[in-house]
């Protein structure tokens, strides 16, 4: 059987070589630069070592000098790293607003169809309310979403794909 396109990035897995992907400000973006990294592990804590992880922002809204859209590859101890601007809050459905997010997708080896989540921001009012971190039931596993200070200016969020600790993913 033939992969299809929800199985593979397709002809772009080459453009993981292109080093500039993972720095969405690298047009000039002006706002709160921040880092975002992260360790990718399987269900026995071994460093996912070839994934390519995308991510999607809708706050800064996207322009010419900011894409709102970067990918990372893994290195040899899993871990991935971007570049980019500190997202602010959004509208939900109603009259709710999102709490500051970031979407992330996840392709790998073994993987037939890439996952989803968010990384949202720790210390961020709006993470009290925020409709779709609210969805996730028990609520002690929104824990694995919620990216935690690395630094000045840089956040990390560790994703744990399988087992204990398992990183929230979401359908699409």
């Amino acid at each position: 059987m033939n992969a299809t396109a929800s199985q593979t990035i397709g002809p772009f897995w080459h453009l993981l070589d292109f080093s500039g992907w993972h720095d969405l400000t690298r047009f000039g973006a002006a706002g709160e630069r921040i880092e975002l990294t992260g360790r990718i592990t399987d269900g026995a804590g071994a460093p996912v070592t070839d994934a390519s992880v995308e991510i999607w922002q809708a706050s800064p809204a996207a322009s010419d000098q900011f894409q709102g859209f970067g990918r990372a590859p893994t290195d040899s101890d899993g871990t991935f790293r971007f570049m980019t601007l500190k997202p602010g809050a959004l509208p939900g459905r109603g009259n709710t607003q999102q709490a500051p997010h970031v979407a992330i997708t996840i392709f790998a080896r073994g993987l037939l169809k890439a996952l989803t989540t968010r990384l949202y921001f720790a210390g961020e009012a709006l993470n009290d309310t925020d409709p779709v971190l609210h969805l996730i039931d028990p609520p002690a596993r929104r824990a694995s979403l919620i990216a935690r200070p690395d630094g000045t200016g840089a956040w990390r969020l560790n994703i744990n794909l399988q087992g204990a600790g398992e990183t929230v993913f979401f359908e699409v």
